[in-house]
């Protein structure tokens, strides 16, 4: 429980003394329930059955400089997952991609990674999280912009499209991608 100062006189009423910015902290918690609030609205969506010739194409270069274009996986299961170094939970399911793609690569598993921040940022990170898949760099405003074209309207990161053989978007997730989920959304279609 929390101590209140003693109370002192001001004029001919006591009144207690309130520790400078009480109103600042104050404040500042009400804004916190407001973002947490905001975090808890449902963060994956069953997508609509959209092709993926529907969507906007790409052509971009990796982290080496090598160009890549989507069409070049058809056949095979795509986890996009656009993803930035300064975001933590971006790294966080990062590590769960990099054994993914591991033990999921020899039966069609392709994690491609598209990252929304400046290359140089990228490299060091993709180096840290020792990335063992494609990590495209469109440069931070066109990975914004992709972003979004390819649903997430409210740039949340990470976020994930799930691509089938057939080229159909099944999922998208906003937020970190789990285990569960990716059991449920990636496996059926390996």
């Amino acid at each position: 429980m929390r101590r209140r100062s003693p109370p002192v006189a001001v004029g001919s009423r006591l009144q207690p003394i309130t520790p400078p910015f009480t109103w600042l902290r104050s404040g500042l918690a009400g804004c916190l329930a407001v973002l947490l609030l905001f975090a808890q609205l449902p963060a994956s969506a069953k997508a609509p059955a959209e092709n993926v010739a529907q969507m906007p194409g790409f052509e971009l270069p990796d982290l080496e400089g090598v160009r890549h274009r989507l069409a070049a996986w058809r056949g095979r299961v795509i986890v996009i997952n656009f993803w930035a170094s300064w975001c933590p939970p971006c790294q966080y399911e990062i590590r769960d991609f990099v054994e993914y793609q591991a033990q999921y690569g020899g039966r069609g598993l392709q994690i491609v990674g598209i990252g929304v921040d400046r290359a140089r940022r990228l490299r060091n990170a993709a180096r840290t999280l020792e990335i063992n898949y494609p990590t495209l760099v469109p440069g931070e405003k066109r990975g914004w912009k992709l972003l979004k074209q390819w649903g997430d309207r409210r740039g949340v990161l990470p976020y994930t499209v799930i691509i089938a053989r057939d080229g159909r978007i099944t999922y998208t997730q906003l937020g970190p991608l789990d285990r569960t989920t990716f059991e449920e959304q990636v496996l059926p279609l390996l």
